[in-house]
């Protein structure tokens, strides 16, 4: 795809999509049951939604039930391409210089990525599964700041899109890029997962484990971290998740409250109420 990525804006790159369901579905295809995911802030999407833990896999839940499930990493996230500028640690923000042991100035200026260039990502994505699964729609499904993108997509596109879901989607502020070490990942999670097993240590091990398998540039570095950009949001809010719904003008539409749940609910104790309440979404809009 062409790039509207700002730093490197007008080159060819390419976006890390991945796809799983049945073989029968792989085969035949699922019809109109196709499914893209959409990653937030910082974990790319493989990592998200298909982590190979237990039963861990959102995808995989989906594509059980028939669904043909994709997920793409937005440009500087997981596998797909990653403006060189990610690679110099002056650009991050200088509390983040400090873990990694540099102090320089910022060699670039500015964000990288911004929501209209993840937008164009999205694009792209629904563009190629809609050619290869002969598909006019496709549902979406967005998590943090996949809620600002998967949201924004869909007004912009609405007749491309069946049925749309948004986990917890929140805003995140910054400059060029971030990362996050293992130290700050769990010390993230445990400060919004206060229930006793909400946590299983070997999911969060599993998560870590393979984000930096989508990052090898930044398992290198010390301590090991994981890489991301950072773009606006437009407005997103915590505290206006529920205004925004109530905004929303369709006559169907639902909002759940997930009990014992942190910002990280599918890889948590409860996750398969979250993916089963997906599914009802999907099938039976309710």
């Amino acid at each position: 795809m062409t790039s509207t990525v700002t730093a490197i804006a007008g080159q060819t790159v390419k976006l890390y999509l991945r796809e799983r369901a049945l073989p029968r579905v792989l085969r035949r295809g699922a019809g109109d049951k196709v499914v893209l995911f959409l990653h937030g802030a910082g974990t790319p999407a493989e990592v998200s939604f298909d982590v190979p833990y237990q039963d861990s896999r959102w995808m995989g839940y989906l594509a059980k039930a028939g669904y043909d499930t994709f997920s793409v990493d937005m440009t500087g996230y997981g596998r797909s391409a990653r403006p060189p500028q990610m690679n110099d640690k002056c650009n991050l923000p200088p509390d983040q210089q400090k873990i990694v042991g540099v102090s320089c100035p910022q060699s670039y200026p500015g964000a990288l990525t911004n929501m209209g260039s993840d937008w164009n990502d999205i694009s792209a994505a629904v563009e190629y599964i809609k050619k290869l699964r002969k598909v006019d729609k496709v549902n979406l499904i967005g998590w943090s700041q996949g809620g600002p993108r998967a949201g924004g997509w869909t007004a912009l596109n609405p007749s491309q899109v069946n049925k749309l879901i948004l986990l917890a989607p929140l805003p995140v502020p910054g400059p060029a890029f971030n990362i996050q070490s293992f130290e700050i990942f769990t010390t993230n999670w445990t400060h919004q997962a206060p229930l006793e097993k909400q946590i299983d240590p070997a999911a969060a091990a599993s998560v870590w484990s393979e984000m930096l398998k989508s990052d090898p540039v930044g398992a290198r570095w010390t301590p090991a971290v994981r890489r991301a950009p950072v773009a606006t949001t437009f407005g997103w809010t915590t505290e206006r998740v529920k205004d925004y719904y109530t905004d929303l003008g369709v006559p169907q539409k639902v909002y759940v409250e997930l009990g014992c749940a942190s910002h990280n609910a599918m890889w948590e104790k409860d996750h398969l109420l979250l993916f089963a309440a997906s599914l009802e979404w999907l099938e039976k809009a309710r």
